[in-house]
């Protein structure tokens, strides 16, 4: 009983957190100029607005309609979502991308994988794939990133094509590392980003091997 009891606590603590976190950033995105809706963001190809598109994908697309738009990719996922991406982007002002996390706060849209956390990691790396690309410094909540950090597994790693091979990261504002080897020091949501397969822009990391994550973006 109380195990069942506390995993309820934390599911409810999760939801919790994604609806905060899509809450916040449609309020960030309402704040965008022009300019910085056109910006790189850190996904390879995709603009903020394209990122903007692809978060609300799964509160938009039923699930028929995204087996359809998979069955016109081949059944390649990543070919189908940019399609979709971009295809929205277009077809939505950013008002209306906005809207969409809004109004969709309490959504229980979940990727195929990895559940209530993953849906959360959703949210939080592509509103960083947003905010460390445009340089706006926003913090996300230590609760939020401990959860995900907690969720970080090689199989996670692998997905990600994140290679942290001999590499130890190291949080220079939680207490707070993973792997082992030659160290890398960052804030703990920068750290986040390299093992969702991202890289950074340079200044941001310390250590030796950092220059293996900074640069342009390889993909989406």
């Amino acid at each position: 009983m109380a195990k069942a009891t506390a995993g309820k606590a934390k599911k409810a603590e999760v939801r919790a957190a994604i609806a905060a976190e899509r809450r916040e950033l449609a309020d960030l995105l309402d704040t965008l100029r022009a300019d910085q809706w056109d910006g790189r963001s850190l996904c390879g190809g995709w603009r903020v607005r394209e990122v903007a598109a692809h978060m609300s994908m799964g509160f938009r697309l039923s699930l028929p309609a995204t087996l359809g738009e998979l069955a016109k990719a081949r059944g390649n996922l990543h070919r189908m979502t940019d399609r979709v991406a971009r295809r929205d982007a277009a077809a939505h002002s950013p008002t209306a991308l906005a809207a969409f996390l809004r109004d969709n706060a309490d959504h229980s849209w979940t990727p195929p994988v990895g559940g209530l956390p993953a849906a959360l990691g959703h949210d939080v790396v592509h509103g960083l794939d947003i905010t460390v690309a445009l340089g706006l410094d926003r913090r996300v909540p230590e609760d939020r990133l401990r959860i995900l950090l907690d969720e970080i597994r090689p199989s996670g790693l692998r997905f990600f094509g994140a290679d942290l091979d001999g590499v130890r990261l190291c949080a220079e504002d939680l207490d707070w590392s993973y792997g082992s080897g030659s160290p890398v020091y960052g804030l703990a949501q920068d750290l986040l980003l390299l093992a969702y397969g991202r890289r950074i822009p340079g200044g941001r990391l310390r250590g030796e091997p950092s220059g293996r994550f900074t640069g342009p973006a390889k993909g989406a």
